[in-house]
């Protein structure tokens, strides 16, 4: 049976490589988004199922990985890539929307784990591979709740490889440390963006490692990004 990749905050950008990649390898894939009409034409291009998915309400998520699990099967890989940002000065956020970027990066994590893990326990195998950024590890002035809920997640992935990996189900979690190119954001020449399907490449490569030399986690920058 072709194996099943769900894609959770699924885009044009980094989530369209990855889902690219693993289609590639013969992958069937489910693209899971709060903004489906975005998706319709990398769908098209890899006859990949569309699910409509706030990641911020347990019903939403549940009732998406039930349909995907009815349609494809139990997910095999899962990718988690939605993102919730709110910058500006800390005396000036607003508090509701702070709460709001971190329901969307942390939480929305926690939850799509809590309704893929159960059945990936029964199994006995699964991969689970979280989006983190540079303020996974580092926290940058005016961008105080995207650190919160970026740390939060890799404080999730650490503690569930920890627990899960034992089970057989392999998480990782990936510090996108550097800007990533796209249409909008082209590179200048120099290899100073990040190439979302280089980091795709190396998604796809965490998936397939050997349960003898598994990551928990991988840091990915620019040859010309500072540490």
């Amino acid at each position: 049976m072709a194996e099943t990749v769900l894609i959770v905050g699924a885009g044009a950008g980094l989530s369209a490589s990855v889902a690219r990649r693993f289609a590639k390898d013969g992958a069937q894939i489910a693209l899971a988004a709060r903004n489906t009409d975005k998706l319709a034409d990398l769908a098209g291009e890899l006859g990949a199922g569309v699910y409509p998915c706030d990641v911020t309400e347990r019903a939403a998520v549940d009732a998406m990985v039930g349909a995907v699990t009815r349609d494809l099967g139990v997910p095999d890989v899962v990718l988690f890539n939605a993102s919730g940002r709110q910058r500006g000065p800390f005396t000036e956020l607003d508090p509701e929307a702070v709460k709001q970027a971190l329901l969307v990066s942390c939480y929305g994590g926690y939850l799509l784990c809590n309704a893929v893990v159960p059945a990936m326990l029964e199994r006995g195998s699964g991969t689970i591979l979280l989006t983190g950024a540079s303020a996974s590890v580092k926290g940058y002035p005016r961008s105080a709740p995207f650190a919160m809920g970026k740390f939060g997640l890799r404080g999730l992935a650490q503690s569930l490889a920890r627990e899960l990996q034992p089970e057989g189900i392999h998480v990782a979690h990936f510090v996108i440390d550097g800007g990533i190119r796209s249409a909008a954001r082209p590179d200048d020449g120099r290899d100073a963006l990040l190439d979302p399907d280089a980091i795709a490449e190396t998604y796809f490569q965490v998936a397939r490692q050997h349960r003898s030399a598994w990551t928990w986690e991988v840091e990915l920058r620019p040859w010309v990004e500072s540490f």
